[in-house]
């Protein structure tokens, strides 16, 4: 199983409360492409949104199928995106 963790900034609190409020959608339609959602957190001390997806099969071929998918393009329709930083990266698990 391949693992990504990304790390998204915001420019504020409220940014992260509406980023928190419509992952869920997103999740959802990755989990459509054989995607996990391992774990997601806010941390508001440093205004960052924190979280992993996995993938049991091609982790590359599944998320360039799902990022030209029209399932994606509607989920960020109308979505004001306030992620202004992002750290992106295969990782592999310790414990």
């Amino acid at each position: 199983m391949a693992t990504q963790l990304r790390r998204y900034t915001v420019a504020d609190e409220a940014g992260l409360e509406r980023l928190c409020e419509w992952f869920p959608k997103i999740a959802e339609v990755r989990k459509g492409f054989g995607f996990t959602v391992d774990f997601a957190y806010a941390d508001k001390e440093n205004l960052q949104f924190v979280w992993a997806t996995s993938h049991t099969g091609d982790f590359d071929a599944s998320l360039a199928t799902y990022n030209d998918s029209p399932e994606r393009a509607a989920a960020f329709e109308g979505f004001d995106s306030p992620v202004t930083g992002m750290v992106v990266a295969m990782v592999d698990q310790v414990v």
